[in-house]
C-alpha cells in the first residue's frame, strides 16, 4: 500500500500528514504573506518564524469565503508543503483531500486539475469535514452512544464559515445541513473594527489581531452583567488587558503587557450570583460620572487596552443579529438542522452533539452553547454537547483514521480513470 497523504485544506490553516499517524506533520497558514519591509513573498510555515515582522504585511490568501478562488496560488502552497515540509514524492503517493460542504462544480474541477496533472497523485479520495470528525470520534469511543448510534451532530466553526451537519452512518446528510456565515476570519475583522474605531488603527494587521483574539477573547456567560463591570474604572475592571504592539526594533511580535491579566475575570465565575448583583449595586451609586468607555491606547507605550471587545467578539457566534447580520445564532442553527432530520433520529442528535473547529476553542464556548440551547430543546430530550480534545486536528484525525481503512484504495479515484472519464465522472463515487 502506497503513502495516503491527509491534508484537511482549511482557508486558515492547512494541516497535512501521512496518513495513520497521529499527528500532522505541518500545521501552516494557508495563505502567503509581504512584509513591509521586504519585496519578498513568504509562505505557510515561514510566516509562523519568530524572525518575520509582520506589521502592515500584505496577506494573499487561496480561499475567499471558505472557497477556492485562486487555484494557482493554492497549487503554489500544497508544493511548498509537499515538497519542503512532507518530503513526499506525489507520484507515489495517494491523496485524501477534504473540501468545503456545498462545494461548486467548477472549484471540484480545479481542484482535480492541480491534484492529477500538476502533482500526478496516484489516487484521490476528496471527504467532506464532519463525516471525517464523527469517524474520528466513534472511535475514541467505541461502546458510547455516537458507536451504537452511528450518529451524530458535528458542528464545525471554521475560518469561513460555521456548519451544523447531521452525520448518519459517516455520511453527512447534506439536505439537513444548516449553515452560518460567520467564521474565525469575521471575527478577526470585528475585533478590528472595535480597536481601530476606540484606539488605534490596526485595519492592516491581520496577523496581530488573530493573536489578539486567540489569547484574550472569552465567551461570556452572563452579557449584561459583564457589561456592567466593563464600564467600571480602575481595579474593579476585571475584563481590562493591555496589548503591547510591535516596535520593529526590540521586538517583532505583539505580546501581552501582564500575563496574569486575561484571567482575572475568571474570579467571576468563582462567586454566587447574589454575590456579584450586591457588589454591582453597591458600586452604582459611587461610579457615576467615572466610567471609562472601552479601549484606551498609550501612545507614548506603543499599547493599548482593551475591555468589554473581549467578549463582545465571539458573542457574534450567538447573537449575530444584535450586530444587524441577518442570521440565526448557533443554537438556533443547530436546531434546525435537527428538525430537518427524521423525528427518530432528534433523541440521539440532541445528545452527540461535537464542537470542532478553532472557534469553538474560547473559554466556555461549549457552556454557553448548552445555555442558549437547553431553553429552545423538548424537555423530553437529553442534551449533551462534546467537544474535541484538540478541535483543530479533529478533521485530520479522522482523515488519518480513513487513510488506514482496508478500503480505502477501493473508494478512490486513480489517475488513470480521472484521465479516462474526466472530472465530473469521478466525483460521483464521492457522493453520499
Amino acid at each position: 500500500m502506497s503513502n495516503v497523504v491527509v491534508l484537511d485544506n482549511g482557508g486558515g490553516l492547512v494541516k497535512a500528514g501521512i496518513g495513520g499517524e497521529r499527528e500532522p506533520t505541518a500545521i501552516v497558514p494557508n495563505s502567503m504573506g509581504r512584509p513591509l519591509s521586504s519585496k519578498k513573498w513568504v509562505m505557510a510555515d515561514q510566516l509562523l518564524s519568530p524572525d518575520i515582522d509582520l506589521t502592515s504585511a500584505t496577506v494573499r490568501r487561496p480561499f475567499d469565503r471558505g472557497y477556492l478562488i485562486n487555484p494557482d496560488l493554492q497549487s503554489s502552497l500544497w508544493s511548498h508543503i509537499f515538497s519542503n515540509l512532507l518530503k513526499i514524492t506525489p507520484q507515489q503517493s495517494s491523496l485524501l483531500l477534504t473540501e468545503p460542504l456545498f462545494n461548486l462544480p467548477s472549484i471540484q474541477r480545479s481542484l482535480d486539475e492541480i491534484v492529477f496533472e500538476d502533482f500526478s497523485f496516484k489516487a484521490l479520495y476528496v471527504s467532506d469535514c464532519p463525516s471525517l470528525v464523527h469517524l474520528y470520534e466513534a472511535s475514541r469511543r467505541p461502546y458510547g452512544l455516537l458507536s451504537k448510534a452511528q450518529c451524530s451532530l458535528v458542528v464545525d466553526c471554521g475560518f469561513s464559515f460555521t456548519h451544523a451537519s447531521p452525520v448518519f452512518q459517516n455520511f453527512t446528510l447534506n439536505y439537513a445541513v444548516k449553515r452560518l456565515d460567520l467564521g474565525g476570519k469575521a471575527l478577526t475583522n470585528y475585533l478590528k473594527e472595535l480597536v481601530s474605531y476606540r484606539s488605534v488603527n490596526l485595519m492592516d494587521e491581520t496577523f496581530l489581531m488573530d493573536d489578539v483574539k486567540e489569547k484574550l477573547c472569552f465567551v461570556s456567560l452572563d452579557v449584561p452583567r459583564d457589561l456592567h463591570i466593563a464600564r467600571k474604572p480602575g481595579k474593579d475592571n476585571l475584563f481590562r488587558c493591555t496589548y503591547v504592539l510591535p516596535d520593529g526594533i526590540t521586538h517583532t511580535k505583539g505580546f501581552l503587557k501582564d500575563p496574569e491579566e486575561p484571567k482575572r475575570y475568571l474570579s467571576l465565575y468563582d462567586k454566587a450570583p447574589q454575590q456579584v448583583a450586591g457588589e454591582q449595586n453597591n458600586m452604582d451609586q459611587l461610579e457615576d460620572g467615572k466610567r471609562s468607555n472601552g479601549s484606551k491606547i498609550d501612545l507614548a507605550k506603543n499599547e493599548f487596552g482593551l475591555t468589554n471587545e473581549r467578549f463582545l467578539v465571539p458573542e457574534m457566534m450567538f447573537r449575530p443579529a444584535d450586530l444587524g447580520l441577518n442570521q440565526a445564532g448557533i443554537a438556533e442553527c443547530i436546531l434546525q438542522a435537527i428538525n430537518s432530520c427524521h423525528p427518530h433520529l432528534h433523541p440521539v442528535l440532541y445528545e452527540s452533539i461535537i464542537l470542532t473547529g478553532g472557534t469553538t476553542l474560547f473559554p466556555h464556548f461549549a457552556k454557553r452553547l448548552e445555555m442558549d440551547l437547553r431553553p429552545l430543546v423538548p424537555e423530553k430530550y437529553r442534551l449533551k454537547i462534546t467537544t474535541q480534545e484538540d478541535p483543530i486536528l479533529g478533521v485530520w484525525r479522522g482523515g488519518s483514521l480513513l487513510a488506514l481503512s482496508p478500503d480505502f484504495d477501493a473508494m478512490c479515484v486513480t489517475k488513470a480513470e480521472y484521465e479516462e472519464l474526466g472530472s465530473a465522472r469521478c466525483r460521483k463515487r464521492f457522493f453520499h
